[in-house]
């Protein structure tokens, strides 16, 4: 039995160990040359393993007949056949739109994560973490490990709002309780604003400053980067070119064995729903049994239904509110690909529209990044999956080779590292 997964994160490597362990033959694709995606970016190494393939640095960018793939790598297209596949495509960050956003030095918070992990020197620099959610926990300590300094840590609810959440967490997630005050306890020192919100970045050629809400006065914090982030949004591109059923938009639609609306297509992780990376895991081992022809047991199905409990409570607790609409102005940019601002916008009634009018979703990005702010801002049904989903070359896109140096069985391996490592601890 041939299984293609698509992306290598937590829910992707879960996938492929249950898969092999059942005696599976895998492919394993993604995105990046390494495993483990966001969350043990640089700290996970792939099993090695005989009836394992991997393909790292490859992106799906449209299909190529009923079950065939088109990807592009960096030795350029490649068509990629498959049996049996679950998508494992993870989730990308909500960036919602504030004066000075786009100014060099302000990122998404699981962006600068991303960057300090990939190794980008930030000993020294100041930065300010701001958004809501435990995700900035995790972020404040990453870069403060790297040797900058976290000038402040900016959380737009309130205290009373984060004492629910953290009651929440005693009664039903202890462990994950413990974890938020271990991230507390290396933290200490570092100011942490409950109840305020951003009001913009200032600078010049670079980010010099960031000025916040709280109540009724602003102050100015002086910062080299700015790491805000306001939770996250699956995936859901991947399951939209296979055709499977999407939620309204936000998340593949999968039954208790995480199989989709297509046949022979599975779906685990953030892709199915924001859950963190116990969800991940849980989703992943159980996708990659069912997909092998096995059952999922209690111990994954348990596991999975208390990831799903503490993903609702995130969702309940973290989700953006009205007031962050706020942050955008009406000349406030929105559309970074194509410089389209708030006010420009604002005169259609509709994505479609804004789209024909004003090129908003059109650059390179496809709308991923406008089109969840869209969304928020103004209540839109964010730009459907078009081919290719991703941009690609011309060579790419107009012929492509079969991976025909992929063994039947599966056993090929372009790329693998030695290690059985699936990754260590997180708050997530």
């Amino acid at each position: 039995m041939n299984i293609l997964i698509l992306g290598a994160g937590p829910a992707g490597l879960m996938a492929a160990k249950a898969a092999l362990g059942n005696g599976a033959n895998v492919t394993l694709v993604e995105e990046n040359h390494g495993v483990g995606g966001q969350i043990w970016r640089g700290e996970s190494k792939l099993i090695d393993h005989p009836k394992l393939a991997f393909i790292g640095g490859a992106r799906v960018v449209s299909r190529k007949g009923e079950r065939s793939l088109l990807l592009e790598t960096a030795g350029g297209g490649r068509t990629l056949a498959w049996e049996r596949l679950i998508v494992c495509a993870g989730a990308r960050e909500l960036l919602l739109p504030f004066p000075g956003w786009t100014l060099p030095g302000v990122t998404g918070a699981g962006g600068l994560q991303a960057l300090v992990k990939g190794g980008m020197p930030v000993a020294g620099r100041r930065v300010v973490v701001a958004g809501s959610g435990p995700l900035l926990l995790a972020v404040a300590a990453s870069v403060q490990a790297a040797g900058a300094k976290v000038a402040a840590i900016v959380e737009h609810r309130g205290t009373r709002e984060l004492a629910r959440f953290a009651g929440a967490l005693a009664l039903r997630h202890g462990a994950k309780l413990g974890q938020a005050a271990t991230l507390a306890w290396r933290l200490r020192g570092v100011p942490y604003l409950r109840g305020a919100t951003l009001v913009g970045a200032t600078g010049d050629t670079r980010l010099r400053s960031v000025t916040l809400r709280r109540g009724t006065g602003d102050v100015s914090i002086d910062c080299d980067f700015l790491a805000a982030g306001f939770g996250l949004v699956p995936n859901t591109e991947l399951g939209a070119l296979l055709g499977c059923a999407i939620d309204g938009g936000r998340r593949i639609v999968v039954d208790g064995n995480q199989r989709t609306s297509v046949d022979d297509v599975w779906a685990a992780g953030e892709c199915t729903g924001i859950g963190g990376v116990d969800k991940s895991m849980a989703e992943g081992r159980i996708a990659g049994l069912c997909a092998s022809g096995a059952a999922p047991g209690a111990t994954e199905t348990g596991a999975r239904s208390r990831a799903h409990d503490f993903g609702e409570l995130l969702a309940r607790s973290f989700a953006p509110t009205n007031a962050l609409r706020a942050m955008c102005q009406p000349t406030t940019i929105v559309c970074r690909c194509e410089d389209v601002t708030a006010a420009r916008l604002t005169q259609h009634a509709d994505w479609r529209n804004a789209k024909l009018q004003t090129r908003a979703g059109m650059g390179p990005c496809q709308g991923r990044v406008c089109g969840s702010a869209c969304e928020f801002l103004y209540g839109w049904q964010a730009p459907a999956a078009q081919c290719p989903i991703f941009p690609a070359s011309a060579a790419t896109l107009a012929g492509a080779a079969p991976y025909a140096d992929i063994s039947a069985n599966g056993s090929s391996m372009l790329s693998a590292g030695s290690v059985n490592h699936f990754g260590p601890d997180s708050v997530m």
